[in-house]
């Protein structure tokens, strides 16, 4: 069922961006893309800042800190960037698969700055920021994306990557849930994600897992540069109409998921009016 909704998904927020008279983005600001990127979908939370080729970023581990841990650390990256929220271009964020409540929050941090700044936002598929991590460290021109589902499953994706300014991957296998024993890849590809080290067994004398890189996580580094990429594309939604993919059956924000878009809604508020 999620494999129709992540085909429709994306395409539908952008069509409501459109019609918001909010997207696509109208310029960069400072000649090079500027974007702020949150990835909260594993135990491993991050914050980058894309600015033109450079990334600086933070990250925190912990799922229980995930909400509290990241509107700090935007400040600092803006701080030592020198920048503020309105020089951003856009705010991107990891949409999915993974952890509900990370998802989510991220989800609603990005929507929290982009409403209270008036900046786009950029949802970017969780496991295409895994495929670029792993082609960015092995070289790889194929890529399958094994993340930790939980629950005895795995989120899982085969990439083509892109060549030349545009880094975005090309799907091979769309993003799917399944029993780690019940996926393989495509022909040739290289392997990485914590879900071969999650389930050792299932994955036991498989060829295509034995140089499998296990400690590829979705990083916000690599979500700001897929970003950029969305956006020179004329990609991009509204703030209101930014969602979080799922492969599970959404539930409700928790208070505490409630809070924290409510904190960056008053952050990005108070910035704006000063």
């Amino acid at each position: 069922m999620w494999l129709r909704a992540a085909k429709t998904a994306l395409p539908a927020m952008r069509e409501r961006g459109r019609a918001s008279g909010r997207w696509p983005c109208a310029g960069l600001k400072y000649g090079m893309p500027i974007i702020l990127a949150i990835e909260t979908s594993s135990e491993l939370a991050s914050c980058a800042l894309l600015r033109g080729d450079v990334v600086i970023a933070r990250e925190s581990s912990g799922v229980r800190t995930h909400s509290q841990a990241i509107l700090p650390m935007v400040q600092e990256l803006l701080a030592e960037a020198g920048l503020t929220l309105r020089d951003c271009d856009a705010i991107a964020y990891g949409a999915g698969p993974g952890s509900f409540t990370g998802v989510r929050t991220a989800c609603g941090i990005a929507q929290g700055l982009g409403f209270g700044a008036n900046l786009p936002v950029v949802p970017v598929v969780t496991l295409e920021a895994m495929a670029l991590a792993c082609h960015q460290q092995s070289g790889a021109a194929e890529v399958m994306t094994v993340l930790d589902a939980r629950m005895g499953e795995v989120y899982w994706a085969q990439y083509r990557m892109g060549e030349g300014a545009d880094c975005r991957p090309r799907i091979v296998a769309p993003p799917a849930l399944a029993a780690p024993a019940a996926i393989a890849p495509l022909g040739q590809a290289s392997a990485c994600g914590n879900g071969f080290a999650a389930y050792p067994e299932a994955f036991e004398g498989k060829e295509f897992a034995l140089q499998a890189q296990r400690g590829v996580m979705p990083h916000a580094a690599q979500v700001a540069q897929l970003a950029a990429s969305v956006l020179a594309a004329g990609g991009g939604v509204a703030a209101a109409d930014a969602q979080p993919l799922y492969l599970r059956n959404k539930i409700a924000f928790t208070s505490a998921e409630r809070s924290a878009i409510n904190a960056a809604k008053a952050i990005a508020a108070a910035e704006a009016a000063a």
